[in-house]
Protein backbone atom coordinates (compact mmCIF):
# COMPACT_ATOMS: atom_id res chain seq x y z
CA UNK A 1 0.00 0.00 0.00
CA UNK A 2 3.27 1.80 0.22
CA UNK A 3 3.26 1.71 -3.12
CA UNK A 4 -0.42 2.63 -4.04
CA UNK A 5 0.34 6.53 -1.81
CA UNK A 6 3.67 6.23 -4.17
CA UNK A 7 1.89 6.30 -7.53
CA UNK A 8 -0.38 8.85 -5.77
CA UNK A 9 2.12 11.00 -5.07
CA UNK A 10 4.03 10.39 -8.23
CA UNK A 11 0.82 10.68 -10.60
CA UNK A 12 -0.35 13.96 -8.94
CA UNK A 13 3.52 15.53 -9.36
CA UNK A 14 2.85 14.59 -13.50
CA UNK A 15 5.47 11.58 -12.97
CA UNK A 16 3.47 8.99 -13.64
CA UNK A 17 0.74 7.74 -15.85
CA UNK A 18 -3.24 6.56 -14.10
CA UNK A 19 -2.12 3.09 -12.90
CA UNK A 20 -4.17 -0.04 -12.27
CA UNK A 21 -2.49 -2.57 -9.90
CA UNK A 22 -3.38 -5.81 -8.51
CA UNK A 23 -1.73 -7.65 -5.39
CA UNK A 24 -1.69 -10.58 -2.60
CA UNK A 25 -0.50 -10.54 0.25
CA UNK A 26 2.31 -12.57 2.34
CA UNK A 27 2.11 -13.17 4.49
CA UNK A 28 -1.37 -12.52 5.72
CA UNK A 29 -2.04 -8.79 7.20
CA UNK A 30 -4.74 -7.22 8.62
CA UNK A 31 -4.80 -3.22 7.00
CA UNK A 32 -6.21 -0.48 9.75
CA UNK A 33 -7.96 2.49 7.75
CA UNK A 34 -6.18 6.01 7.95
CA UNK A 35 -8.12 7.36 10.97
CA UNK A 36 -9.12 3.85 12.99
CA UNK A 37 -7.00 4.23 16.30
CA UNK A 38 -8.83 1.52 18.49
CA UNK A 39 -8.49 -2.02 17.44
CA UNK A 40 -7.71 -5.26 20.02
CA UNK A 41 -4.28 -5.39 21.14
CA UNK A 42 -4.24 -8.87 20.45
CA UNK A 43 -4.34 -8.29 16.69
CA UNK A 44 -0.80 -7.47 16.80
CA UNK A 45 0.27 -11.29 17.91
CA UNK A 46 -1.74 -12.74 15.44
CA UNK A 47 -0.06 -15.82 13.37
CA UNK A 48 -1.68 -18.43 10.74
CA UNK A 49 0.06 -21.20 9.61
CA UNK A 50 3.11 -20.46 11.24
CA UNK A 51 3.71 -16.68 9.81
CA UNK A 52 3.30 -13.55 12.15
CA UNK A 53 0.51 -11.42 10.66
CA UNK A 54 1.55 -8.02 9.45
CA UNK A 55 -0.33 -4.98 11.20
CA UNK A 56 -0.27 -2.59 8.75
CA UNK A 57 -1.76 1.58 7.96
CA UNK A 58 -3.64 2.13 5.14
CA UNK A 59 -3.29 5.68 3.42
CA UNK A 60 -7.16 5.69 2.79
CA UNK A 61 -10.39 5.13 5.30
CA UNK A 62 -12.37 2.72 6.13
CA UNK A 63 -12.52 -0.45 8.83
CA UNK A 64 -10.16 -3.01 9.31
CA UNK A 65 -9.59 -5.84 6.27
CA UNK A 66 -8.12 -9.30 6.54
CA UNK A 67 -5.83 -9.76 3.93
CA UNK A 68 -5.87 -13.80 3.56
CA UNK A 69 -6.91 -14.96 0.39
CA UNK A 70 -7.81 -12.35 -1.34
CA UNK A 71 -7.11 -9.87 -4.04
CA UNK A 72 -6.46 -6.52 -3.76
CA UNK A 73 -7.14 -3.68 -6.50
CA UNK A 74 -5.64 0.43 -6.85
CA UNK A 75 -6.77 2.43 -8.86
CA UNK A 76 -4.70 5.76 -9.22
CA UNK A 77 -6.56 8.47 -11.53
CA UNK A 78 -7.63 11.92 -11.98
CA UNK A 79 -10.01 14.13 -14.05
CA UNK A 80 -12.79 12.57 -12.07
CA UNK A 81 -15.74 15.21 -11.46
CA UNK A 82 -18.68 14.82 -8.86
CA UNK A 83 -19.08 13.89 -5.43
CA UNK A 84 -17.15 10.84 -3.58
CA UNK A 85 -20.16 8.60 -4.26
CA UNK A 86 -20.16 9.29 -8.19
CA UNK A 87 -16.53 8.77 -8.54
CA UNK A 88 -16.57 5.40 -6.61
CA UNK A 89 -19.52 4.01 -8.81
CA UNK A 90 -17.02 5.60 -11.88
CA UNK A 91 -14.63 3.70 -10.61
CA UNK A 92 -16.13 0.52 -9.77
CA UNK A 93 -17.86 0.08 -12.85
CA UNK A 94 -15.04 -1.93 -14.25
CA UNK A 95 -15.03 -4.49 -11.09
CA UNK A 96 -18.79 -4.80 -12.33
CA UNK A 97 -18.15 -5.58 -15.49
CA UNK A 98 -15.16 -7.58 -15.19
CA UNK A 99 -17.03 -9.81 -12.65
CA UNK A 100 -19.81 -9.40 -15.10
CA UNK A 101 -17.67 -11.40 -17.67
CA UNK A 102 -16.65 -13.49 -15.48
CA UNK A 103 -20.76 -14.56 -14.67
CA UNK A 104 -20.85 -12.88 -11.58
CA UNK A 105 -23.44 -9.90 -10.92
CA UNK A 106 -22.28 -6.94 -8.25
CA UNK A 107 -24.77 -4.55 -6.96
CA UNK A 108 -24.27 -1.64 -4.40
CA UNK A 109 -24.46 -1.98 -0.63
CA UNK A 110 -27.33 -0.59 1.14
CA UNK A 111 -26.19 -0.02 4.47
CA UNK A 112 -25.59 3.17 6.08
CA UNK A 113 -23.02 4.91 8.63
CA UNK A 114 -23.80 1.93 11.00
CA UNK A 115 -20.62 0.51 9.53
CA UNK A 116 -18.44 3.05 12.43
CA UNK A 117 -19.28 1.07 15.07
CA UNK A 118 -18.12 -2.29 13.54
CA UNK A 119 -14.22 -3.14 13.10
CA UNK A 120 -14.61 -5.32 10.36
CA UNK A 121 -14.97 -4.09 6.85
CA UNK A 122 -16.77 -7.05 5.78
CA UNK A 123 -19.20 -7.03 8.68
CA UNK A 124 -20.99 -4.49 6.55
CA UNK A 125 -21.92 -3.22 3.02
CA UNK A 126 -22.00 0.10 2.47
CA UNK A 127 -23.11 2.24 -0.68
CA UNK A 128 -19.66 2.03 -1.92
CA UNK A 129 -19.00 -1.49 -1.49
CA UNK A 130 -20.30 -4.29 -4.20
CA UNK A 131 -22.37 -7.26 -3.01
CA UNK A 132 -23.13 -10.59 -4.62
CA UNK A 133 -27.14 -11.46 -4.89
CA UNK A 134 -27.38 -12.97 -1.78
CA UNK A 135 -25.76 -9.69 -0.03
CA UNK A 136 -22.55 -11.24 0.99
CA UNK A 137 -20.05 -9.01 0.85
CA UNK A 138 -17.59 -9.49 -2.36
CA UNK A 139 -15.65 -6.24 -2.60
CA UNK A 140 -15.22 -3.35 -0.42
CA UNK A 141 -13.18 -0.01 -1.02
CA UNK A 142 -11.43 3.09 0.06
CA UNK A 143 -10.54 6.31 -1.16
CA UNK A 144 -7.79 8.61 -0.51
CA UNK A 145 -8.48 12.61 -2.61
CA UNK A 146 -5.14 14.84 -2.93
CA UNK A 147 -6.65 17.70 -5.06
CA UNK A 148 -7.76 16.38 -8.20
CA UNK A 149 -5.84 13.23 -7.72
CA UNK A 150 -8.10 10.04 -6.68
CA UNK A 151 -6.44 6.46 -4.93
CA UNK A 152 -9.22 3.66 -4.99
CA UNK A 153 -8.11 0.65 -3.37
CA UNK A 154 -10.05 -2.40 -2.07
CA UNK A 155 -9.64 -5.89 -1.19
CA UNK A 156 -11.48 -8.91 -3.65
CA UNK A 157 -12.52 -11.74 -1.16
CA UNK A 158 -11.84 -15.35 -2.56
CA UNK A 159 -10.47 -17.64 -0.74
CA UNK A 160 -11.07 -16.50 2.53
CA UNK A 161 -10.14 -18.81 5.62
CA UNK A 162 -12.65 -19.14 8.19
CA UNK A 163 -10.59 -19.67 10.99
CA UNK A 164 -8.47 -17.11 10.97
CA UNK A 165 -11.64 -14.80 10.33
CA UNK A 166 -12.78 -15.98 13.66
CA UNK A 167 -9.20 -15.53 15.23
CA UNK A 168 -9.65 -11.67 14.14
CA UNK A 169 -12.96 -10.65 14.67
CA UNK A 170 -13.94 -13.02 17.48
CA UNK A 171 -17.60 -14.83 17.09
CA UNK A 172 -18.69 -12.34 14.52
CA UNK A 173 -20.35 -14.03 11.46
CA UNK A 174 -18.15 -15.50 8.72
CA UNK A 175 -20.32 -15.38 5.48
CA UNK A 176 -18.19 -17.38 2.55
CA UNK A 177 -18.59 -15.92 -0.95
CA UNK A 178 -20.14 -18.76 -3.45
CA UNK A 179 -18.05 -18.14 -6.97
CA UNK A 180 -17.81 -20.15 -9.82
CA UNK A 181 -15.47 -23.25 -9.63
CA UNK A 182 -11.44 -23.29 -11.04
CA UNK A 183 -11.66 -18.92 -11.23
CA UNK A 184 -8.06 -18.86 -10.79
CA UNK A 185 -6.60 -15.05 -9.95
CA UNK A 186 -4.76 -14.92 -13.11
CA UNK A 187 -8.15 -15.06 -14.82
CA UNK A 188 -9.92 -12.63 -12.77
CA UNK A 189 -7.14 -10.14 -13.21
CA UNK A 190 -7.49 -10.48 -16.97
CA UNK A 191 -11.17 -9.89 -16.87
CA UNK A 192 -10.48 -6.55 -14.62
CA UNK A 193 -8.35 -5.48 -16.93
CA UNK A 194 -9.97 -6.28 -19.74
CA UNK A 195 -13.19 -4.53 -18.64
CA UNK A 196 -10.92 -1.32 -16.82
CA UNK A 197 -9.52 -0.59 -20.64
CA UNK A 198 -12.94 -0.68 -22.06
CA UNK A 199 -14.57 1.63 -19.26
CA UNK A 200 -11.86 3.92 -18.73
CA UNK A 201 -11.24 4.01 -22.88
CA UNK A 202 -7.75 3.73 -22.08
CA UNK A 203 -4.70 1.23 -23.89
CA UNK A 204 -3.33 -0.10 -20.27
CA UNK A 205 -0.04 -1.20 -21.02
CA UNK A 206 1.49 -3.95 -18.23
CA UNK A 207 4.52 -3.05 -16.87
CA UNK A 208 6.55 -4.13 -13.84
CA UNK A 209 7.90 -1.22 -11.02
CA UNK A 210 11.53 -0.47 -12.60
CA UNK A 211 14.98 -0.85 -10.36
CA UNK A 212 14.76 2.95 -9.77
CA UNK A 213 11.42 3.10 -8.85
CA UNK A 214 11.81 0.67 -6.19
CA UNK A 215 14.73 2.10 -4.89
CA UNK A 216 12.44 5.75 -4.90
CA UNK A 217 9.67 3.88 -2.77
CA UNK A 218 11.97 1.84 -0.78
CA UNK A 219 13.77 5.67 0.33
CA UNK A 220 10.49 6.88 1.31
Amino acid sequence: MAIDLWLLEQHQSGKHPSTLRFYTWSPPAISLGYHQRQYPEYWQDLTWQGQKLDLVRRPSGGRAVLHQGDLTYAVVTSGLTGSRLQVYEKICEFLIQGWRSLGVELQYGTEGRGYIHNPNCFGTATSADLVLPDSAKLIGSAQLRRGGVILQHGSIRLRSDAELFYQVFGAESFTNVQLPQNLSIETIIAALITAASDCFDMQIEVKPLSQSEWEAILAE
